[in-house]
């Protein structure tokens, strides 16, 4: 028998996706666009009696069954939530030597911050500010995905976040279109590679403005100008695509009132046209069948032709896709099957690239050595020293000298919690791998007396979190804990060592998806417990486990040192313990602006001067309207001089660039890292711009003593922007005031002409 061209790898990927097309019916096609959740088979007793069990149980037992009969007649194109090797290769087996033609299924997988290794979480990687460190994490992610079966992460997500009560804040890289696009485009390349045997398709996500949900809270509409889209929301989409992701995830809201997952303009015209995307869009879970609940589609084929026509190519449901009745949405007129074919095109493509069709399975044997490596702990645990960042260091309190510390207490439960130091969207983690923030220092401090109190209990949600019934490990405040006594002991416990390490923030399940937070404040009675222990005299340093900024006015106000060590994984306790004693200096900045609480937010630094620049502190009657801690802040053991700023050429006209040099020197006897920041403002033009915008960054090693010249561009890549004036993109004749060092609220001592080649001539 004639082996068919779209077999044949020595074709071309358009000539085999072209032939496959041809040979696949209309129900095929909306197969291939079609993707569903899979939890396995549940383990029923012999005869049980299905229909008993009420509906909304009987349908989740029967799920899995719908989706392998879907499978069997060639209607499911991906799964999604599998990570067993050997379930993985059993559904493929079906997919490829049980159907007509033979199409591999594509698996997919929330791979947000590692799989079986846990990298810290997605801010706290871009709280490195270290693009290549970000890249080698997420490349340790995809080889372990890989090695289990995986060929697809919705990840990275690439929404700015303006709002810390949205609880996905942590998932991304904060406040910043420029650090954003940066972090966005390494974990591109970290993911996907050259999509080899060993890396994974990347789904840049959600598109778009989904960051910015109304009063923080998850899946609520949002409404975002036309000036904010284009300069904010959308340039880290831009550097993901132009990273290569091939793969796009659609947003569950509306955006300026048309749910994003079928919005024609954001999906076709913007994404395709604008941001040049030639892959494919997928949408978030449920998203197509919630066009009909958010009261846009009339039904479930409305919505499917709506979706489609849109530019959304797949469908992500959870069972009865709406893009089952494409067939019928073409018979009725509503769709043309060109469009179908669009949509099937990009997903094959996208198989074939993959090298689905040649290799198929999972290698069984050899997962297990790839997710037991132990250079990826290393990597974690680099990963998450990199990202701490010291907020506060009063009189020199750290590091610790761990020679001259006789006794330390370490409270909080937080301290010693396996499964909340590793952070929420964490699936197929072995827990026990964990390293605490207590067992590093007790291995650490062989010589001091160690000693332990759980403290304050940590306040559950209100409304109980859903993804804790698919984590056995979730751990929580036990409900007869007696919080008096608790807290009692902590304090006799602080008051007899040498230095006390109060460990606060929130668990794991108050942060991510769906735990959009109306306050910013420590839950429970963490706060008072650290003050009536700073009360006792001893030395206190605070270590905050969170996703999110969290109300420090007391403790900054009143604690000597203060460590942000976000959820820092697997091997999180041996990097707050490096930091804490000196092994490392942090060097950790801050992607977003810190309030002091939440009447604050949404705070950004990069905000217009308005009428009355002057009295900007003075916006609320009662309270400085200034952050706690600045976007780009983080204190170091060392201390770095900067010259000043140097331009090449202190005029350029429209369309050149200049480039800014500037020396940093380590002034200190002790090598550390430095976030050197490049921000920049635009005095006049077509509109007004922030006051701040950071352009560039590098962070650098140097030993003591040691300096380095460093350079930045500013070309028009730069100093361009959307203007609602013009409705389209500028760049002005004007000055631009500009500043190199630690943070944003360095002074801009630097100015750099740009003119007309008219006025230049």
């Amino acid at each position: 028998m004639t082996t068919p061209p779209y077999r044949d790898p020595a074709l071309p990927v358009e000539e085999r996706v072209a032939d496959l097309l041809s040979r696949l019916t209309l129900e095929e096609k909306a197969g291939q666009l079609t993707q569903y959740f899979y939890f396995g088979l549940p383990e029923l007793p012999e005869g049980f009696d299905l229909d008993s069990l009420p509906p909304e149980h009987r349908a989740f037992v029967d799920q899995p069954r719908q989706v392998e009969a879907a499978l069997a007649e060639g209607r499911l194109g991906s799964a999604l939530f599998v990570t067993d090797p050997a379930t993985i290769n059993r559904l493929q087996r079906v997919a490829v030597e049980k159907t007509r033609l033979g199409i591999p299924l594509l698996f997919g997988f929330d791979v947000i911050h590692g799989l079986r290794t846990i990298l810290p979480v997605p801010v706290a990687l871009a709280a490195s500010w270290d693009v290549d460190l970000i890249e080698q994490a997420q490349t340790v992610a995809a080889r372990e995905a890989r090695a289990a079966g995986i060929h697809w992460t919705f990840a990275p997500m690439v929404d700015i976040a303006r709002d810390p009560r949205w609880g996905r804040i942590l998932e991304g890289a904060g406040e910043d279109p420029v650090l954003g696009a940066a972090v966005a485009a390494a974990q591109v390349r970290g993911f996907q590679g050259d999509l080899g045997a060993d890396r994974i398709l990347a789904g840049p996500k959600h598109f778009a403005g989904y960051g910015a949900a109304r009063g923080g809270r998850d899946y609520d509409d949002a409404e975002v100008s036309d000036s904010e889209l284009w300069n904010v929301y959308l340039p880290p989409f831009q550097a993901a695509l132009d990273a290569g992701a091939v793969t796009v995830m659609s947003a569950y809201m509306d955006l300026n009132g048309v749910p994003a997952s079928a919005n024609r303009w954001l999906l076709t015209d913007v994404l395709r046209g604008e941001l040049r995307f030639e892959g494919f869009v997928v949408s978030d879970a449920s998203a197509v069948r919630s066009l009909e609940i958010q009261h846009f589609a009339a039904d479930q084929t409305d919505a499917a032709a709506r979706a489609i026509t849109a530019g959304l190519d797949m469908e992500m449901a959870m069972s009865d896709a709406a893009f089952a009745n494409l067939p019928r949405a073409v018979a009725d007129g509503l769709v043309a099957e060109d469009a179908i074919d669009a949509a099937v095109r990009r997903v094959l493509t996208a198989k074939f690239r993959l090298g689905l069709f040649e290799h198929p399975f999972a290698d069984e044997a050899a997962a297990a050595s790839v997710l037991d490596a132990a250079v990826h702990r290393e990597v974690a645990r680099v990963a998450a020293e990199r990202s701490i960042v010291l907020l506060k260091n009063a009189d020199g309190v750290l590091p610790l000298d761990a020679e001259a510390v006789g006794s330390v207490a370490v409270v909080g439960q937080l301290a010693d919690s396996k499964r909340d130091l590793l952070g929420p969207w964490v699936f197929d983690h072995v827990t026990d791998e964990t390293v605490t923030i207590l067992e590093a220092l007790r291995s650490r401090l062989g010589d001091a007396t160690v000693s332990y109190a759980r403290g304050a209990g940590i306040a559950e949600r209100l409304f109980p979190s859903e993804f804790d019934r698919a984590d056995p490990t979730v751990v929580a405040t036990p409900t007869d804990w007696d919080d008096d006594a608790e807290i009692a002991r902590a304090v006799d416990v602080a008051a007899a060592s040498d230095v006390a390490i109060v460990v606060v923030g929130q668990r794991q399940n108050q942060a991510g998806e769906k735990a959009s937070t109306a306050t910013l404040d420590l839950p429970g009675r963490q706060l008072e417990q650290l003050q009536r222990i700073a009360a006792t005299g001893t030395p206190v340093v605070v270590v905050v486990v969170s996703g999110r900024p969290l109300d420090l006015r007391w403790p900054d106000e009143h604690i000597p040192a203060i460590v942000q060590a976000w959820y820092p994984g697997t091997r999180g306790g041996d990097a707050v313990a490096s930091v804490l004693l000196g092994d490392v200096s942090p060097a950790g900045r801050l992607p977003f602006t810190w309030p002091r609480h939440v009447g604050q937010v949404p705070m950004i630094y990069a905000h217009n001067r308005t009428f009355q620049p002057e009295n900007q502190h003075a916006r609320y009657f009662e309270e400085e309207s200034t952050p706690l801690y600045p976007f780009g802040h983080g204190l170091s053991y060392a201390t770095f001089e900067y010259g000043e700023p140097r331009l090449d050429r202190e005029e350029i006209a429209i369309g050149e660039a200049a480039t800014i040099s500037v020396t940093v020197r380590n002034t200190s006897d002790r090598p550390a890292d430095e976030v050197v920041q490049l921000y920049i403002h635009q005095r006049h033009g077509t509109s007004t711009r922030p006051v701040r915008e950071l352009k560039g960054f590098q962070r650098i090693s140097l030993s003591s003593g040691e300096e380095r010249t460093l350079a930045f561009r500013l070309g028009p890549e730069e100093l361009r922007y959307w203007s609602a004036g013009t409705r389209g993109f500028v760049q002005d004749a004007t000055l631009i005031d500009l500043g190199v060092g630690g943070d944003s609220t360095i002074p801009l001592t630097t100015t750099l002409r740009v003119t007309t080649a008219k006025e230049q001539r």
